[in-house]
């Protein structure tokens, strides 16, 4: 047997605290004869010791062997836990106010059965008693100042209250009363939570409203920056302000920027700032162009050099004479005698830079197509100007397992349908995957995307696109869970199937197994066959059913896997006097804080502990 498959220490623990402890618990001395029940015929057990991992075991159980006679030397100590390897006798020793706490029990099974069946069978009247106690005098409001957040029954005004004292929860909030009150909080690590998430849920208003109120000019720069860089269009007062402030260089650099603005940038006092100013050329006047090519600053001078000949041809006097030829490689248009130069005998690094260069002329793309280098052909054959013929006739290389960013000028075409039809049939798999990515597609490149050979391809289109269809959602997800960037998907799609899911419940696959209960003709019996199925993933989903039965919510606590046990911590069904135990159990207060069973008053009691406790740390 396996340390940790049988029984988990987390619950063993919580028996030898006494919390949810089985009826029958013995509370003697732990002598020879619990000892001989404990050991195997070998003399051998398993057990944990409080806070400590024995012999480097990845588990907290350890598996050792009694050789003597009597009582081991392991009471009085930190405290432990010892299983038979049978799971049948459990013996443990905790230390407590003034004590120890000893525990002994045999039928272990049997007993947790017994206790799980009775705590299901709680009254009204009981649970009214035990939410009237909580919280308890052995309270971890600290704990439970970082899981409340993640109660779905909380409400916004309990959420604003708790903005004074945990805000973490904001990187996953996405209530329009919460994120307002957190926007206009007074302490900017409040303010900063929501807009610094992988995914921000603020609206454009929020983002305004949060440079707006934002103290620091460096900071509402920084907060207007990343608005802009999730779509968001500030109003054009704002830009006057940010201009007008000590951080107007880093404002320069904002890309909306009105245009009545760049005259005065292209003659500010400070070259960053004319320099920031050539990166908009083609809306500045001439008078203005000719300034600037010859400004006092040679930082001011090359950009405007750089900026100038995007559409003049540089001359190979300009460009041996610049101090990094390297933007000019990458963006400028190259006189025809230097650039055929330079493709032809440029180095292997010159070669690469100019393969994406969006000013090569035809004849430097169609050289660099048939380079010796396979990184120069494999740039060149993602260039936006190809034609899918030219494309497919580059020999490239492409690694189908390595990672896929959506090519910025595919996504630029996601809204224009014949321009997604015609990609839709690229020869190269990064421009497919692209497509896939776009939110809406017309149903033929739908429908041909859905059956792409590179399976990333309907990968991103079950994840992205909202008119991917039910079947296919269907097959991805049997591969596929969820990614960082999507991590609902594809089972959250909209188009997902649901009627007709509960075949799947004797599926040899566990993944398809867990699909059965999201069918609407699914019943509280599917509910209890899933949870003792042979898969955690399984069991984690009816774990996660609001229709567990109360027995099978406490026997789930006892679950040898981690992620099943939390979410059975979670799970409304769990009988009061349970989650009230859990929630006064260092080891479970945070996730147990988060079950929607918790009633509203007791959450605000809850969040008042939680309060005096993380002002009481910070005085110390």
């Amino acid at each position: 047997m396996c340390p940790g498959t049988l029984f988990p220490p987390e619950a063993a623990w919580r028996i030898a605290r006494g919390i949810a402890a089985p009826d029958g618990a013995a509370r003697e001395a732990l002598n020879d004869a619990w000892w001989r029940r404990l050991c195997g015929a070998d003399g051998e057990f398993l057990v944990a010791v409080l806070g400590h991992r024995i012999g480097g075991n990845d588990s907290w159980w350890t598996r050792v062997r009694h050789a003597g006679i009597g009582v081991p030397g392991l009471t009085g100590g930190p405290g432990f836990v010892a299983l038979s390897l049978d799971g049948q006798v459990l013996v443990a020793e905790v230390p407590v106010a003034g004590g120890s706490h000893v525990t002994a029990l045999d039928r272990l099974p049997e007993r947790l059965e017994e206790a799980a069946q009775a705590a299901g069978r709680e009254t009204e009247v009981e649970r009214a008693e035990v939410w009237a106690a909580v919280p308890g005098p052995h309270a971890w409001p600290l704990h439970w100042a970082e899981g409340i957040g993640s109660n779905s029954a909380a409400t916004d005004e309990l959420l604003i209250g708790l903005l004074d004292v945990e805000d973490g929860f904001l990187h996953g909030c996405d209530r329009p009363a919460v994120l307002d009150a957190a926007v206009a909080h007074p302490d900017p690590q409040v303010r900063s939570r929501p807009a610094d998430a992988f995914r921000p849920k603020l609206t454009s208003h929020q983002w305004i409203r949060l440079v707006r109120a934002e103290p620091s000019p460096a900071q509402r720069v920084l907060w207007a920056q990343h608005a802009c860089a999730w779509g968001v269009e500030l109003p054009e007062d704002l830009y006057d302000d940010l201009l007008a402030g000590p951080s107007r260089a880093a404002a320069a650099e904002l890309p909306a920027l009105p245009a009545r603005c760049l005259a005065d940038l292209a003659v500010d006092t400070d070259p960053r700032v004319r320099a920031t100013a050539c990166a908009r050329w083609e809306d500045l006047t001439a008078p203005l162009r000719e300034r600037l090519l010859t400004d006092p600053d040679s930082a001011v001078r090359t950009a405007a050099l750089l900026a100038h000949h995007t559409g003049v041809p540089m001359p190979r006097e300009v460009f041996v004479a610049l101090p990094d030829p390297r933007q000019a490689l990458e963006r400028c248009r190259l006189a025809p005698e230097l650039e055929a130069e330079l493709v032809r005998d440029g180095d292997t690094e010159v070669r690469q830079v100019l393969a994406a260069n969006p000013r090569l002329d035809a004849h430097g793309v169609a050289a660099l197509a048939k380079d010796p280098q396979a990184a120069i052909r494999a740039a060149v054959a993602l260039r936006p100007d190809l034609t899918e013929e030219q494309r497919a006739a580059v020999r490239h290389d492409f690694d189908p397992t390595g990672m896929s960013h959506t090519l910025p000028w595919v996504e630029d075409l996601h809204g224009d349908a014949d321009a997604m039809r015609r990609l839709a049939a690229s020869s190269h798999p990064l421009i497919r995957r692209s497509v896939a990515r776009a939110r809406h597609l017309p149903p033929d490149v739908v429908a041909r995307l859905a059956r792409d050979d590179d399976r990333v391809v309907p990968l991103f289109l079950a994840e992205s696109c909202e008119d991917a269809p039910p079947d296919l959602l269907l097959e991805v997800w049997r591969w596929w869970d969820g990614s960082l960037s999507h991590p609902d998907r594809p089972r959250s799609h909209p188009n997902f199937p649901r009627a007709g899911l509960l075949r799947y419940i004797a599926d040899p696959s566990g993944r398809m197994r867990r699909l059965a209960l999201d069918d609407p003709e699914s019943a509280p019996a599917d509910v209890a066959r899933l949870a003792v199925d042979p898969e955690a993933e399984v069991r984690r989903r009816a774990a996660e059913d609001p229709r567990l039965s109360p027995a099978d919510a406490v026997r789930l606590l006892n679950d040898p896997d981690g992620g099943v046990r939390d979410a059975a911590v979670r799970n409304p069904r769990l009988p009061v006097r349970v989650l009230a135990g859990l929630l006064h159990d260092r080891d479970t207060a945070c996730p147990a804080v988060a079950n929607p069973a918790i009633p509203l008053p007791v959450l605000h009691r809850i969040l008042t502990a939680a309060a005096a406790a993380v002002a009481g740390a910070a005085r110390h």
